[in-house]
């Protein structure tokens, strides 16, 4: 009988530790579903949401929200052919990129703002809704993931579209973040400037 007892105990110390290791591999596998289920759900949603958003010029934005040029007002943004875009969803703007439009690449925020005036200037009696022969974007920020990506994709097609634009270019703030991400979307490096830095999406036509 001694040896008997030490017997049984190690029998339930053996089956308590098959209990555990059941119970643990189901919590495992739980917790795998639940996690394949998310990342469906995820990936619905987003393709979603890229499906249904769409590109609108905006008459204003909330200059609080711009992480890159805050005091740059709304009438600086609007005034000589610069113009806003939004990607709405579901009646929400989810991303946003501002544009100047100008025939010179600018290096600064002064020589975007003269050379977008000039090239307004230079067309305002033939077609004022014809400025420029480049599209500047000088500031863009998202609130939703995928919403940077998605608004240089909608702005790009839009300008292959167009009749007197042929040139997508940015004034980039001086950063490495501005430099990965416009890398990243397919652009290519034109310059670094003193407090700028400037990309380019090459338009196909």
């Amino acid at each position: 009988m001694k040896n008997f007892k030490p017997r049984i105990k190690a029998r339930l110390r053996k089956g308590k530790i098959d209990i555990k290791k059941k119970f643990s591999s189901v919590s495992e596998k739980a917790k795998i579903v639940k996690s394949q289920t998310d990342i469906k759900k995820n990936i619905k949603d987003f393709f979603d949401w890229v499906k249904g958003a769409e590109l609108i010029e905006l008459e204003k934005c909330n200059i609080s929200e711009d992480p890159v040029r805050p005091e740059l007002d709304n009438i600086f943004r609007t005034n000589y052919g610069r113009k806003i875009f939004g990607v709405k969803f579901k009646d929400e703007i989810h991303a946003v990129m501002c544009f100047a439009f100008t025939d010179q690449i600018p290096k600064s925020v002064e020589e975007l703002d003269l050379f977008s005036q000039d090239a307004f200037l230079k067309n305002v009696q033939r077609d004022p809704d014809k400025v420029g022969r480049i599209a500047v974007a000088y500031t863009v920020w998202s609130k939703k993931k995928g919403g940077g990506k998605l608004i240089v994709k909608e702005v790009y097609k839009m300008i292959k579209k167009s009749n007197h634009l042929n040139r997508l270019v940015t004034l980039s703030p001086l950063t490495d973040m501005a430099r990965k991400f416009h890398l990243r979307n397919g652009a290519v490096e034109l310059q670094v400037n003193e407090t700028t830095q400037n990309f380019e999406y090459k338009v196909i036509k």
